[in-house]
């Protein structure tokens, strides 16, 4: 049977840790990261684990990274403070791992609580991720956001969910927005990307029907009609952050290649 190893990054994540780490107190080993908390996170995480280690905070890709060379084992869990895996999930990855493993990293649905409901609906669900790998043939790539995993081999679906706590208030909601978009058209605008008129008026109509309609964000109620709001807002703030980089620096990226994005995260990145 193959061990495995969870890697934690954090930074002032104390109200949602232990929960995290209680819902993978199964796992051989846990590693936490942080990146220089200023509340007790690190105190949290030293109940669950003595592999607890503080360093400056490089970027999400090169310290998760970072976390997994430190592990003891091969096999690795990525968990974000405000995640719990279900027990149908945890099953599943024991059964993998005692196993012998047919694919180089697996990926699960990923399903996140908002506005007192679990969302089934939007660009939010399924929201696959893929977390569980091995590192000898997987790592991060280096983003400002959205980062991903660069995997050498076969990517699986397992059963069961990741559930995902990502916001308190609607106001939480739109502070992430602003610090997420903020980093997209930073690294948009280094990738080569431009934002066009068409961007900003045709890409956020087609985010709202998309969320709303094709992707069934009405079954939700008044929380998937927020939620559609709220990811076409994320798609017109970043292309207007973008637009608004272009001008201070007219010929940034006048010589670099254009880029396209993959959604890795569940905050309506897909236009």
């Amino acid at each position: 049977m193959r061990k495995l190893t969870v890697t934690v990054i954090t930074f002032n994540e104390a109200r949602h840790l232990a929960a995290a780490l209680e819902s993978v107190a199964w796992a051989d080993e846990i590693v936490v990261v942080d990146g220089g908390s200023s509340d007790d996170t690190v105190a949290v995480a030293r109940r669950y684990t003595d592999r607890v280690i503080c360093r400056d905070w490089p970027g999400f890709g090169p310290q998760k990274n970072y976390a997994a060379s430190l592990a003891t084992n091969d096999w690795i869990l990525t968990l974000d403070a405000d995640e719990r895996v279900t027990p149908t999930l945890a099953a599943a990855m024991r059964e993998t791992l005692a196993g012998d493993p047919s694919a180089a990293a697996y990926r699960m649905r990923r399903l996140s609580w908002h506005l007192g409901r679990w969302v089934r609906s939007t660009d939010w669900y399924p929201d696959y991720q893929t977390r569980l790998y091995d590192r000898r043939r997987a790592e991060w790539v280096d983003r400002k956001v959205h980062e991903g995993l660069i995997v050498d081999g076969r990517i699986t679906l397992l059963p069961g969910e990741l559930h995902h706590y990502p916001y308190r208030s609607i106001s939480d909601h739109l502070s992430t927005i602003d610090r997420y978009t903020t980093l997209w058209a930073e690294q948009a605008l280094v990738d080569g990307l431009r934002a066009r008129v068409r961007d900003l008026v045709l890409r956020p109509p087609a985010a709202f029907l998309r969320n709303y309609v094709l992707r069934y964000g009405f079954i939700d109620g008044r929380a998937g009609f927020v939620i559609s709001l709220m990811n076409t807002s994320y798609v017109v703030l970043k292309f207007a952050k973008l637009w608004e980089l272009q001008m201070a620096k007219p010929n940034a990226q006048s010589s670099m290649p254009n880029a396209q994005y993959r959604k890795t995260s569940n905050t309506g990145d897909e236009d």
